[in-house]
This record gives structure tokens, C-alpha cells and sequence, in this order.
């Protein structure tokens, strides 16, 4: 007779991937944290409560510009605001959870457990919401870890050159997430329109807030694009919307998700 694993177990093993691909990236972090004057503590809580390597990234940078407090905080709420997208896909999945449960659920969300999740619930039926709860808490677990050690490791390095690596990590990072999320001419033009408004922003505004009117004008752009490609891209001598429009809208997608 075959001897059965402990669910937790298997669960672990499935986050296992995703939980070591955050331990270098954590101690990056944590450093970087650090050279913007954090301790190891407030380290660790800000790495609970926010949970997301491009917003903790992002606070570092613009703290050691002197960025203003209220524009570090406008730039983090658009930043995260696509949480709200990831969640209401994967709602149908969790349909029947207490309110305490989504609560936790919710808080402990970020892009990469919310890929492994939708992908098992998608291809898995015994998969169930307490698994999925399950990934997001030990991928928080190895990632505030991370960003502790990186914090304790940063009070051992000199100081002189933390800017310069500030800003390198930062940039490094948000190129990668860009590449990244190219699959069709409709992601390329849209990265390219919102570098634009970014420049032009920044040079005509001469600040930091020059950041968020481009977030909101490029996300504004990028979704009336994509709205034209759904409704009008089958449409005869549509060229150009045929040109670009991907092989699967968020329409398909969510259908997919369904089945």
C-alpha cells in the first residue's frame, strides 16, 4: 500500500518553485530597503503588509530621492491597482469562502502565486481555495524572510555606491516585467505610447507626479485600444486594429477560466 503524502506537503512542493525564485530577489530587496533607511524590523513589516517586490522596489527609490510622501502613495495605488483585476478572476473559484477568509486571501495576493493558483484551479479540480490560501502564505513566509536577511546583510556593506544601485535595480526590474509581458504588437505599441507620455510628462510637470499622469494616461490609452480591437478588429478594412490585436482578448481569457 502506497503511503499517501500530507496535503500540506504537496501543496508546499507546488510552491516550492515559486517560493525559492524569491530568495534572491528578497535579499536584493531587503538591501535596497535598507539603503532607504529602513531597519530590519520595519523591513520585515513592510514586506508583510505591502507583499510586492515592484512596490517595495519602487518605495526605496523614490525615498532616497526625497520623493514626496503623497506621491510615493498615489504611485503605489496605481501600481497595485491591477490586484483588483487578478482578484476578480480568481473569485470564481473561492465562491463560498468566509469573509475572514478573502480578507486574508486578498492581502497575501501578488502576481506570481496568483499564476500558480489560476493555473491549478484551471487544471486541477481538487485544487481548493484553503491550497491556493496555502501558496500565497508560504510564498509570503520565504519572501519576508528574505527581506529580513537582506536588511541584516545590508548593515555588513558600505554605503557609497547604494544609490547607484537603487536606481539600476529598479530599472532592471520594470524593463524585465515589461519583456516580459510582450506577446503581441498590442503590449509593444502601448509600451511604447506609455514611454512617451512618461517623458513628456516629466519634462512639462519637472516632477515626480509627472509619473502618475502618465500611469493614467497610458492605462486609459492601452484599455480604449484594446476596447476598439474587441469591438471593431473583425470589422472588413480595420487594418490597423487587425494588425495589432492579440490572439486572445480578456474576454477569451476569462472564458478560459471557466471551463
Amino acid at each position: 500500500m502506497e503511503k499517501t503524502e500530507a496535503r500540506w506537503v504537496e501543496v508546499f512542493k507546488v510552491s516550492l518553485p515559486l517560493c525559492l525564485s524569491y530568495v534572491p530577489i528578497g535579499l536584493a530587496c531587503g538591501i535596497l530597503l535598507h539603503a532607504a533607511g529602513f531597519n530590519p524590523l520595519l523591513t520585515l513589516l513592510v514586506s508583510v503588509l505591502v507583499f510586492s517586490g515592484g512596490a517595495q522596489f519602487l518605495i526605496a527609490s523614490m525615498l532616497t530621492t526625497n520623493t514626496p510622501m503623497q506621491t510615493i502613495v498615489i504611485m503605489l495605488f496605481f501600481l497595485e491597482l491591477h490586484y483588483a483585476l487578478l482578484g476578480s478572476s480568481l473569485s470564481q473559484y473561492i465562491k463560498g469562502t468566509s469573509k475572514k477568509f478573502l480578507y486574508f486571501f486578498a492581502v497575501s495576493l501578488n502576481d506570481e502565486n496568483y499564476a500558480v493558483n489560476y493555473l491549478k484551479f484551471a487544471t486541477d479540480k481538487s485544487w481548493t481555495p484553503k491550497d491556493a490560501l496555502a501558496v500565497e502564505h508560504w510564498s509570503l513566509l520565504f519572501w519576508s524572510v528574505a527581506n529580513f536577511i537582506g536588511s541584516l546583510v545590508g548593515n555588513l556593506l558600505p554605503m557609497e555606491n547604494y544609490l547607484d544601485i537603487v536606481d539600476f535595480a529598479l530599472t532592471a526590474m520594470f524593463i524585465y516585467m515589461i519583456v516580459m509581458q510582450i506577446r503581441n504588437k498590442l503590449t509593444i505599441l502601448v509600451s511604447f505610447i506609455s514611454g512617451v507620455i512618461a517623458i513628456v510628462a516629466l519634462v512639462t510637470l519637472k516632477s515626480t507626479m509627472g509619473l502618475i499622469v502618465a500611469t493614467l494616461l497610458a492605462s486609459f490609452i492601452g484599455f480604449m485600444i484594446e476596447h476598439n480591437i474587441v469591438k471593431k478588429g473583425e470589422a472588413k478594412g480595420n487594418f490597423w486594429l487587425k494588425k495589432i490585436k492579440p490572439k486572445a482578448s480578456r474576454k477569451v481569457i476569462s472564458k478560459s477560466g471557466e471551463k
